[in-house]
This record gives C-alpha cells, structure tokens and sequence, in this order.
C-alpha cells in the first residue's frame, strides 16, 4: 500500500491529498475499525451514536457526508434507512472497505480540505475525524470545511473523546496502578494530547477534548452550536456492561439510564465519547 505523504505541519495540501501521520495509518490498518463497535462495551456507543444521529438527521432521503467515515459502521445502517450516504476518509483500506457497501459511495479525503463542492449535503458526520487533530485551528478548520459542505440549515455532528476517558479506563482496567502508565495517563488529563507508546499501545496520536471547550470551536468554524450529548454516559465504566448489553431487558434499561444523563452538565464528562450537534445558520 503507498504512504499518504506526511508533512512536519500534518495538514492537507491545496488540492485536498490527506495527510496522516505514519502511526495514526498503520493503527488503522491494522483493522479494529471493522469489529470495535459491534462487540463488548463498543456495541454502546454504537447503538447510543446510532439512536442520537436518528433523532437529529432530517427525514429520509438525505444526503450525508460521512467524514472519517472508517469502514461504513455507520454508514451501512443510515444507507439501510434511505439516505445518500457518501464516505471520505483518509485510509485508502477504509475507503475500499466502505466503498463495498450497499448503498454507499466512498472516496479517500482530508477532514481538512474535504472533496466536496459547497452546500451539497443535508448533514456532515464527524465521527472520528477530532480525535486525531491535536491543534484548536486543525479542528477548527474541520468544522469550517463541514460548515462548507452542508446547506444552510443542515446539520453537523461532531464526536470527540473525552479529556478523562483515558484517566477513567485505565482506573476500570487496573492499569492506572502501573507507575508508567499512571504518568502518562495524567500527562494526557492534564492537556488531552495523547502520544502512542510501547507501554500504551491501544491507541495512537490522539486529542481528548474537554466538552466545554467544543462549543467555542464550533463557534470559531461559523456553526451554531445546539446540544452535546454523552454517548456511553457512565455505563461504559462498569465492570458488567458487557453482560448487561447481552440481555435484552438490561441492555434497554442501560440505554434509558444513559439517555436520562446524556445532556446532564455535571455528568457530561464522564462519557467516552460526546456528539455535539450544530447546524449552518
């Protein structure tokens, strides 16, 4: 597979080629994108992700631009509800895969200078995208070319980790109790830039992101900002999830407790993941 080239700045060129960084690439390729949501604790922020995209995205048909769209998680199931669903993404193995499904063009891009003309889309998903662009204007220039992308009133989506989601996984998984993880893990507490290491090595370069702190990137980008969401709220952390998301009586009660929360300022932080929602004025 060719290398996407990757400049000291990390940022596209002019004509929109995705830069990645070598690791972020290589942890991609190496395939969790096609099972991480439809297994364990995953299958959570898939189904809450799912059901809060359904309560925000206009009726069917629409035309959605899947941003970091990975390998058509999602993409696959908003297909299967009638909309035009396009994937960009910047790993040529995720376009491939993507592009596979029903129902769902795919095409390799950059958050950053999207391929798309202006105002073609209903709605812009940013599911993954943040994660992975440590500075504020990187993020910001995300969101402003979502803002380009979608029509005036459309809607965009954007998902980010949470600053403490490392600091509260690692507690749940023990891990915390090793000296060098401990270090690292509060190294990334304190200013959300996560590094890979050896030590570490379940994840890549990455930001987590304070909640309150998006509003005002959505701002900057020219987005009305209209409601953040937890996605897995504090049911992620419990050593039973699993089991509890096998039954189908718990797992629906899971998923109304984490609903009751999911806008709950004092708790918003302590999801793994939140949506934050807005729209082009």
């Amino acid at each position: 597979m060719t290398r996407l080239p990757s400049p000291a700045s990390g940022t596209p060129s002019a004509s929109g080629t995705p830069y990645l960084r070598e690791e972020i690439l290589a942890y991609y390729e190496r395939g969790g994108e096609n099972t991480r949501l439809a297994e364990g604790a995953g299958r959570l922020e898939f189904w809450r992700t799912q059901e809060l995209l359904r309560r925000f995205l206009p009726d069917t048909p629409a035309r959605v631009l899947d941003v970091g769209g990975g390998t058509g998680v999602h993409a696959a199931w908003l297909a299967g509800d009638g909309h035009e669903v396009e994937v960009v993404d910047p790993v040529p193995m995720h376009v491939e895969r993507s592009g596979l499904v029903p129902g769902v063009t795919a095409r390799l891009g950059d958050a950053r200078a999207l391929p798309a003309e202006d105002t073609a889309y209903d709605v812009v998903l940013l599911l993954g995208p943040l994660y992975h662009l440590p500075e504020r204007l990187e993020r910001v220039r995300a969101l402003a070319e979502a803002r380009r992308a979608v029509r005036p009133g459309g809607v965009v989506v954007a998902a980010t980790i949470n600053r403490y989601a490392g600091l509260n996984d690692t507690l749940r998984q023990g891990n915390y109790f090793r000296p060098e993880r401990r270090e690292r893990t509060d190294a990334v507490a304190a200013d959300g830039r996560h590094l890979p290491s050896a030590d570490d090595p379940d994840f890549t370069t990455a930001y987590f992101a304070d909640p309150a702190e998006v509003p005002g990137e959505f701002d900057a980008a020219g987005l009305v900002c209209q409601g953040q969401y937890g996605v897995e709220g504090v049911a992620w952390l419990m050593g039973d999830v699993d089991a509890w998301l096998d039954d189908p009586e718990r797992r629906e009660a899971v998923l109304a407790a984490t609903r009751r929360i999911e806008s709950e300022p004092s708790l918003l932080g302590t999801s793994g993941h939140v949506l934050t929602v807005g729209r082009r004025a």
